[in-house]
């Protein structure tokens, strides 16, 4: 069963924090808030819980379009290839923020990625789950948690969420009500910016 963990944006306790990033390296899944809709996540580096995530998913772990959420862009060389000037002023302006950046990923993603050309770049304006990549010391594998039914609370409300997803999970971060738009996905791969899904930042950007 998942335990609900309240942890408040404005100030993250550092002992909660860390009680969930010692969970995250010993393979838990959890659901935390972003600067959008509530996302699914676990340690990028531990490859069975990884592929929990692809089972929920119903999708082959390899071929999984999951985004990877970074604290900022210092560690961005770790797993994306020399990008252009423009291409990282685009980052620098915009992140953190509710976007999703495809870049051209390199040879350090992790082994079950390692086929994949791409990866999708998240540096959410939220403290809680850049305090818990900070924590943890590499990415958060990330995919937002949508529903069947399309009822509007189980993505906005962390109790509605805890009841759908208590056997599914280890915890859920009590945040705060969340978004219930999607990060805007934005393509930097191609010879011009692509807008992949308009979410909720501006396309006004590019």
């Amino acid at each position: 069963m998942a335990e609900l963990i309240r942890i408040y944006e404005e100030n993250p306790n550092p002992k909660e924090i860390k009680r969930v990033v010692d969970a995250l390296r010993d393979g838990a899944l959890i659901i935390y808030p972003t600067d959008t809709i509530y996302g699914l996540g676990c340690d990028i580096t531990n490859t069975a819980a990884l592929e929990k995530i692809a089972q929920i998913r119903g999708v082959k772990l390899e071929k999984a379009n999951f985004s990877f959420i970074c604290e900022n862009l210092s560690n961005l060389s770790d797993y994306v290839r020399q990008i252009d000037t423009q291409t990282f002023r685009i980052l620098k302006r915009n992140l953190p923020g509710p976007y999703t950046f495809i870049l051209p990923g390199n040879n350090n993603l992790p082994a079950v990625f390692r086929k994949k050309k791409t990866v999708g770049i998240r540096v959410p304006d939220n403290n809680i789950c850049r305090a818990l990549v900070a924590g943890l010391g590499n990415p958060i594998i990330s995919t937002s948690i949508r529903d069947d039914d399309e009822v509007l609370e189980y993505t906005t409300d962390p109790e509605l969420i805890l009841e759908k997803w208590d056997k599914l999970v280890d915890f859920v971060i009590d945040g705060g009500y969340g978004d219930n738009i999607p990060s805007t996905v934005i393509d930097l791969t191609t010879p011009e910016p692509e807008v992949i899904r308009e979410g909720k930042g501006s396309i006004e950007i590019l």
